[in-house]
C-alpha cells in the first residue's frame, strides 16, 4: 500500500509523461503483488469475520471506542484472524463470545491452515478443534495426541497403569528391604547384601500420578414453590427504533429449566432482568408465583462483592450462623483451597469472583434459579462440579449459556428467540431439550 499511493500519484504527474512507461510498468508489479497480497478482498473478509463474531453492519461502521470491553476483545480477535499468522495464540478465546460466534469461530479455525496452541476450558470446543492436548501439572509437560475426550480417557488409563507399576515397584523395594535387613550381618551374604543395595539405588522411583482435587459438597435442598413459578403476560421491551420483546407471552412451571437461545440483540439478557425484576418492562408485567425464592446472577453481579473483605471474611459475613467448616467446604467445591481463602476480594479474577458468587447463591439455594452466562471464566473442573450439583437441583430454572455442556445437562424446555434466522418477531417455544432442540432444527443455535 506504501509504494502504491506513490506511484498512483506519479501517474497523473504531466512532468512525469516521459518515463510514464516504466511507472506503469512498476505499478502493474505493486497492483500484482498487493492483490497477491489480499488488498483488494481485505474489507470484505475484515466484515465477515466481524460478522462471524456477532457484529451488525452499524457496529462495524461504528466508533470502537463506544464498544463495552468484551465487544473490544472481539475487534481485538477479528484483527488478529484478519492477519492469518502462520502461527496462532490464543488464550481462552471463547470467554467473551456467544454460541453462535463460537460456532462460526470453530468452523473459522477448522478451514484455517497453520499452527493453533490455546488454553479453552470450553470441552465442546476442544473436541471440535484440537489434535494434541499438552497437560501442565506440577512443573510437568505431558503429551496427548487426540482431543479433549481422548486425553480425559488416556489420562484415566495411564493413571490407573502408574498406580499398578508403583504398587508393584512398592512390593518390589519392600521384599529387597527385607532381605537387606535379614542379611545385613551375615558375612556369608555380604556380596549379595552390597549388591543389592546397589542395585536399589539406581532403581529409578515411580510416583504416585499427582491427584486432582475435586471437593464434593452436598447442596441442601431449596424450599418447594408453587407449581406456577412465573406468569408473562404481554411483556414488551423497546430500545429507540428497536423492539426487544413484542407482547410475549410465557409461563414457567415449577420443575422446568427454559434455556434462552437467540443471536445477538434478540434480548436474552434483557429477558432475564425482567423476569428477576432487575429492569421494568415497557408494557405487560411478570406474575411470580407462591413461596418463591429466587437467585439472579448476571457478571454484574460481581460488582456487588465487598473488596476489602477476603474470601472467608465474605462468606463469613454473609453466613453469620454457619460452622467455618461448612464454609471452608463450600469454598473447597469452588476450588478455593488452602491459604486461597485469605486473598482480598479486590485481587481476585473474573473468574475466581464468578466462583465466590454462585458459592454464596448455592448454599441455601433459591428455589427458581435465574442464571445469564453463569460459566463464563470458570475453569473445567468448577464447571463440572456446577453442572453436576444443578443436575439434581430441585427447582426451576430459566438460564442462558454458551456452554453446550450446560445446555444439553440441564435444559428441558427452549426458548427460542427470534426463530430460527435471528429475525423473527414471535419466540419459540420447544416442549423439549437443548438436545431435542438441535435434532429438531438441524442446528445448535439460531442465526
Amino acid at each position: 500500500i506504501g509504494e502504491m499511493v506513490p506511484k498512483n500519484l506519479a501517474l497523473a504527474e504531466p512532468e512525469r509523461a516521459v518515463g510514464m512507461e516504466r511507472i506503469l510498468e512498476l505499478f502493474g508489479e505493486v497492483q500484482e503483488e498487493y492483490d497477491h497480497l489480499g488488498g483488494y478482498s481485505l474489507e470484505s473478509k475484515a466484515r465477515e469475520i466481524l460478522h462471524g463474531l456477532g457484529f451488525e453492519d452499524e457496529r462495524v461502521d461504528g466508533d470502537v471506542g463506544a464498544l463495552s470491553g468484551g465487544w473490544k476483545m472481539r475487534v481485538a480477535m477479528a484483527r488478529v484472524l484478519l492477519g492469518e499468522p502462520d502461527v496462532l495464540l490464543m488464550d481462552e478465546p471463547t470467554n467473551h463470545l456467544d454460541i453462535e460466534s463460537i460456532i462460526w469461530l470453530e468452523s473459522f479455525l477448522k478451514q484455517r491452515g497453520g499452527s493453533l496452541l490455546m488454553t479453552s476450558h470450553d470441552r465442546d470446543f476442544m473436541n471440535r478443534i484440537v489434535t494434541k492436548i499438552a497437560e501442565i501439572d506440577g512443573g510437568e509437560i505431558t503429551m496427548y495426541t487426540g482431543n479433549y475426550d481422548f486425553y480425559e480417557r488416556e489420562r484415566a488409563i495411564r493413571e490407573t497403569n502408574r498406580e499398578a507399576a508403583y504398587a508393584r515397584q512398592q512390593a518390589m523395594l519392600a521384599k529387597e528391604q527385607r532381605f537387606i535387613e535379614r542379611f545385613s550381618a551375615h558375612a556369608a551374604k555380604a556380596a549379595q547384601v552390597q549388591s543389592r543395595v546397589k542395585a536399589l539405588e539406581k532403581i529409578e522411583k515411580i510416583e504416585l500420578p499427582k491427584k486432582r482435587k475435586i471437593v464434593k459438597f452436598d447442596f441442601r435442598t431449596p424450599p418447594r414453590s408453587g407449581d406456577q413459578v412465573a406468569q408473562l403476560e404481554g411483556l414488551t421491551k423497546v430500545y429507540g427504533s428497536r423492539v426487544i420483546h413484542d407482547h410475549l407471552n410465557m409461563t414457567i412451571r415449577r420443575g422446568e429449566r427454559w434455556c434462552v437461545m437467540g443471536k445477538n440483540g434478540a434480548g436474552k439478557s434483557t429477558l432475564l432482568k425482567m423476569v428477576a425484576g432487575a429492569l421494568q418492562p415497557d408494557e405487560g408485567e411478570v406474575k411470580l408465583g407462591a413461596s418463591l425464592k429466587m437467585g439472579y446472577f448476571a457478571q454484574q453481579a460481581l460488582d456487588l462483592l465487598d473488596p476489602d473483605l477476603t474470601i472467608e471474611e465474605q462468606l463469613r459475613k454473609d453466613f453469620p450462623l454457619e460452622s467455618i467448616g461448612v464454609l471452608r467446604s463450600l469454598a473447597g467445591a469452588f476450588q478455593f483451597s488452602g491459604d486461597d481463602t485469605d486473598k482480598k476480594i479486590r485481587s481476585l479474577s473474573g473468574g475466581e469472583k464468578t466462583r465466590l458468587v454462585m458459592a454464596r447463591m448455592l448454599l441455601e439455594p433459591p428455589n427458581f434459579l435465574i442464571l445469564d452466562e453463569p460459566t463464563n471464566h470458570l475453569d473445567l473442573a468448577t464447571k463440572e462440579m456446577l453442572l453436576e450439583s444443578l443436575q439434581n437441583f430441585e427447582g426451576t430454572m430459566l438460564f442462558v449459556s454458551h456452554d453446550r455442556a450446560f445446555l444439553r445437562g440441564l435444559s428441558n424446555r427452549v426458548l427460542e428467540l427470534g426463530g430460527e434466522t435471528g429475525t423473527d418477531a414471535q419466540p419459540h417455544l420447544y416442549p423439549g431439550s437443548y438436545v431435542e432442540y438441535v435434532t429438531r432444527t438441524g442446528h445448535e443455535a439460531p442465526g
